[in-house]
């Protein structure tokens, strides 16, 4: 079954010159997620993919990271853009855990390895 499109973006008229806001993983969460990985293997992190999506209501793809723990073989964690923030998701029971303003204090909810202010230069 389909996402329903959310209602202020379903009232723009197709010309409209509305770009709606989101966030980007871009090439400094790359780089904060490996030092990230690094730090935790010692807290049963094990691995991570950023994969792209396409949402079926949109021509846009957008980018998430599935994030492995020792503990389970399959992802344990999807972090996603959602507007201006970051979603993180229990992967195994899809049950969402929390919306966070950074990437950074997304991926500390899941392990708390680096300073939560240890943010990336951009």
């Amino acid at each position: 079954m389909a996402k329903p499109v959310p209602a202020p973006l379903r009232d723009l008229p197709a010309n409209s010159n509305v770009v709606p806001l989101r966030l980007r993983f871009l090439p400094r969460h790359r780089a904060y997620l490996m030092r990230w990985l690094e730090a935790g293997a010692s807290m049963g992190l094990c691995d991570a993919d950023v994969s792209p999506r396409t949402p079926t209501d949109s021509a846009v793809t957008l980018e998430h990271v599935l994030v492995w723990v020792r503990e389970n073989a399959d992802p344990a964690y999807m972090i996603r853009p959602e507007g201006m923030h970051w979603l993180v998701l229990d992967h195994v029971r899809d049950h969402r855990l929390g919306s966070f303003q950074s990437f950074e204090a997304a991926l500390y909810c899941i392990r708390p390895v680096l300073a939560c202010g240890a943010i990336a230069a951009a």
